[in-house]
């Protein structure tokens, strides 16, 4: 088994885990009080969705930022929501349905392996791609997908600058991730995001939020 393959599977079964309560145990992540909130609704704004516009969510788990989406694209829009983990989804479809949103469509798949629609206007990714090993090559995937104008915003956590080594490792050690520590301090992944987000989008964006314990990236599609 590849260290992608093992990762995979991590994830999968942590996520299983850990549906049923998602919506009440991600309140308190990384910490209680965090302003996962109000970062959600600011990502969800960089896209500039208009009513009637598609959008993907990448790593949608069980549907959150689906109301805000709904909210911006309207019933004649489209939302694809995106995720690895069936128990997730499950979750994501039961609260779709129990909004009456009949717009949305959900699809099981590798993040890294799904097959992006063409001009897609809007991609959503919030505290998730950094979990995925090949986030970069997510990013380009969706980057080429995008329509001219379209955006993608990318919301997650990432290790502050000049943090101390005790210190990063409480911080991760309370955010719970889905790799080990040392696994997701070694690779870095804001900066392959960063990196990707620069390399294929046009008018790149990075913005760190929360004294750099989060970014958000985002950009435009070239056309």
């Amino acid at each position: 088994m590849t260290d992608a393959d093992r990762i995979r599977e991590h994830l999968i079964a942590t996520y299983r885990r850990r549906a049923a309560h998602y919506d009440v145990t991600s309140r308190l992540s990384p910490v209680p009080l965090y302003p996962q909130r109000a970062q959600r609704v600011l990502a969800v704004r960089t896209l500039g969705l208009r009513p009637g516009a598609t959008v993907v969510e990448v790593a949608c788990g069980t549907g959150l930022n689906f109301a805000l989406l709904e909210r911006a694209v309207g019933p004649g829009g489209r939302i694809v929501g995106v995720d690895l983990t069936d128990a997730m989804l499950e979750r994501a479809r039961h609260r779709a349905d129990a909004a009456g949103w009949a717009n949305v469509r959900l699809v099981q798949t590798d993040a890294a392996e799904f097959d992006f629609p063409a001009g897609v206007d809007g991609i959503l990714s919030t505290y998730a791609l950094t979990q995925v090993p090949a986030c970069g090559r997510v990013v380009a995937h969706a980057a080429a997908a995008l329509a001219p104008g379209g955006r993608l915003a990318v919301l997650d956590l990432r290790l502050p600058d000049r943090t101390p080594r005790w210190l990063s490792r409480l911080g991760v050690a309370v955010v719970g991730g889905s790799t080990s520590l040392d696994e997701w301090i070694a690779r870095r992944p804001w900066e392959e995001i960063r990196s990707a987000v620069r390399a294929g989008l046009a008018e790149p964006s990075w913005r760190d939020l929360c004294f750099g314990t989060a970014f958000l990236a985002s950009g435009a599609g070239r056309g």
